[in-house]
């Protein structure tokens, strides 16, 4: 089996937990992964190993996989790592990011905006926004390391865009973003890449069911 169908393989799998259609706790079967996705049960079973050691599946009853569950403490920690992350991102991009990714920038934040009543399409456009920027950055280890809890960050379930209004807030934090790196300015930069982030945990926590959460989160800057 080639490499690269393996690597098909787990990027569909993952495309399909963040679309929503494997969902938490879901069981994933590999004779029912295999045809949805179109290959063999070899390169699924290879993704499938490779989806549970980095923990986004874990061991179900008998001896299959199911999504991984992210438990609230889990929720947290992510996104701690995620805003100390996206504040680098920011920082960099302020010091690297050319005028025609920054213009780049501004249209998908553009069409960010008009994507305000289709929580799945914001969420689309916002991950390209994000893929942007960590282009901007120039910098492969940190953007690998983004990428990575992007992942893990896909077994979230729901965007937060499905709040009303936080598309037109999120938008406004976007446009902070670029303002700063368009000035060059890094420490401003990285204060509001952080502060999207933890604009993006207090909505994922206001649309969470768990409310010993409320109150819980104090910003790491």
């Amino acid at each position: 089996m080639s490499k690269t169908r393996g690597q098909n393989a787990y990027r569909a799998i993952l495309a399909a937990i963040r679309d929503g259609h494997y969902k938490p706790g879901d069981p994933l079967r590999e004779e029912e992964v295999a045809m949805r996705i179109g290959v063999s049960r070899t390169p699924v079973r290879e993704a499938l190993g490779r989806l549970q050691e980095k923990g986004l599946l874990e061991a179900a009853p008998g001896r299959g996989v199911a999504v991984a569950v992210l438990s609230m403490q889990q929720i947290f920690e992510l996104y701690a790592m995620r805003q100390e992350m996206e504040g680098l991102v920011a920082r960099f991009a302020a010091q690297h990011a050319t005028e025609a990714e920054i213009a780049n920038l501004e249209r998908l934040n553009e069409q960010f905006l008009k994507a305000d009543r289709t929580p799945k399409v914001a969420a689309l456009i916002n991950r390209q926004f994000h893929a942007r920027l960590y282009d901007a950055a120039r910098n492969r280890y940190l953007r690998q390391a983004v990428e990575d809890l992007q992942e893990t960050i896909a077994l979230l379930p729901e965007t937060t865009f499905v709040q009303e209004g936080r598309t037109v807030i999120a938008h406004g934090e976007h446009k902070e973003l670029i303002d700063a790196i368009r000035a060059r300015d890094t420490l401003k930069a990285e204060a509001a890449g952080i502060n999207h982030i933890r604009k993006a945990l207090e909505t994922r926590l206001a649309i969470t069911d768990h409310e010993e959460a409320v109150g819980v989160f104090r910003p790491a800057r």
